[in-house]
């Protein structure tokens, strides 16, 4: 049985990857000690799954694994997220509420984008760090945590110093040991074992018996850039398993989401006597992104044969959200 987010240990992950196998190495050391950790690596990367498999492997184990992403939010939502607020503290406040810190006690706090943190924010976190104290807003009453910190990052910490957005003291106490994850387009080795395990997991999902991939849609998996990596491939590869009518994935089941900063890949088709990756085929020069997005959504719609609910869970929307765009894009 494949592990679970909650059962998912350091020992667990396995690579062929020798830029894979030191971040592995280190996580392992991590889990053995009680150091403030930053995981830095591009969006996708699996930062919070090695998050929670340090946990896992911890000390903490049995304590709680609390996530929290620091990014776009006002300081006062931020500060009661992070801290807590007692009932009447600010408009809106009709009962007191833990913050994560508070929750996380005896276990690990995960702030997720700490990068994007704002600077009252991290005067804060800094004092968590340096006496694991901290009040909920509204209340002068200490509060003590015993939380391990591990954060994540898809730009430097030092680059956001340099900037003078990241506070120099903060940076210290958080750089206890920091662990890259390279990007999949770095580890193209494990590409086919990594798409055979994830189809395997999406055809018993789906209830479907599949078992095997065409050469030529393999050729197109394994040329592909895969920006948004892991969770792309991903994606992908549960999109190609429910488009997917037989035992065999082909050409024309594979479909890469859109690159948002390309309309290029808005809309793609494979051509089955090929191996090339998808290419685009809508002649229109309209770059904006609601072209793309009306693209795209064509695009799934076809792929699905009109079947507006299939369609809905591919776009990872609703049925009825679905059929409003369909009748916004009839009427124009």
């Amino acid at each position: 049985m494949q592990p679970t987010l909650s059962t998912l240990r350091v020992e667990d992950l396995r690579t062929t990857n020798d830029a894979m196998a030191r971040c592995i190495r280190l996580a392992t050391l991590a889990a053995n000690s009680d150091v403030p950790i930053v995981l830095l690596g591009e969006t996708g990367t699996g930062k919070t799954l090695l998050a929670h498999a340090i946990h896992n492997s911890s000390a903490r184990a049995e304590g709680p694994f609390i996530s929290f992403n620091a990014s776009a939010m006002s300081d006062t939502l931020l500060e009661s997220q992070l801290f807590g607020h007692e009932k009447g503290a600010f408009t809106g406040a009709q009962q007191a509420l833990k913050g994560k810190f508070e929750l996380a006690n005896g276990g690990t706090i995960f702030l997720d984008e700490i990068s994007e943190m704002s600077p009252l924010a991290q005067v804060k976190v800094l004092r968590v760090l340096e006496y694991g104290e901290f009040e909920r807003l509204g209340s002068e009453r200490m509060l003590k945590t015993d939380a391990r910190i591990i954060c994540a990052t898809n730009v430097s910490l030092r680059d956001r110093l340099r900037q003078g957005k990241f506070r120099e003291d903060l940076y210290h106490r958080l750089n206890g040991l920091t662990i890259l994850i390279p990007a999949l387009r770095d580890r193209r080795e494990e590409l086919a074992g990594l798409i055979a395990a994830e189809l395997k997991a999406s055809a018993l999902r789906f209830g479907k018996e599949i078992n095997a991939i065409h050469p030529a849609a393999m050729d197109c998996l394994m040329a592909h850039d895969w920006r948004g990596n892991l969770r792309e491939l991903y994606h992908t590869v549960r999109t190609m398993t429910l488009f997917c009518d037989g035992n065999v994935i082909m050409p024309e089941h594979v479909h890469f989401p859109p690159d948002l900063n390309s309309a290029e890949s808005s809309a793609t088709v494979v051509d089955s006597n090929s191996a090339s990756p998808p290419v685009r085929v809508d002649g229109s020069h309209d770059l904006s992104l609601a072209s793309a997005v009306e693209r795209h959504l064509r695009f799934v719609y076809r792929q699905a044969n009109g079947n507006q609910r299939r369609a809905a869970k591919l776009l990872g929307i609703s049925r009825a959200t679905l059929s409003r765009h369909l009748r916004a894009l009839d009427h124009k």
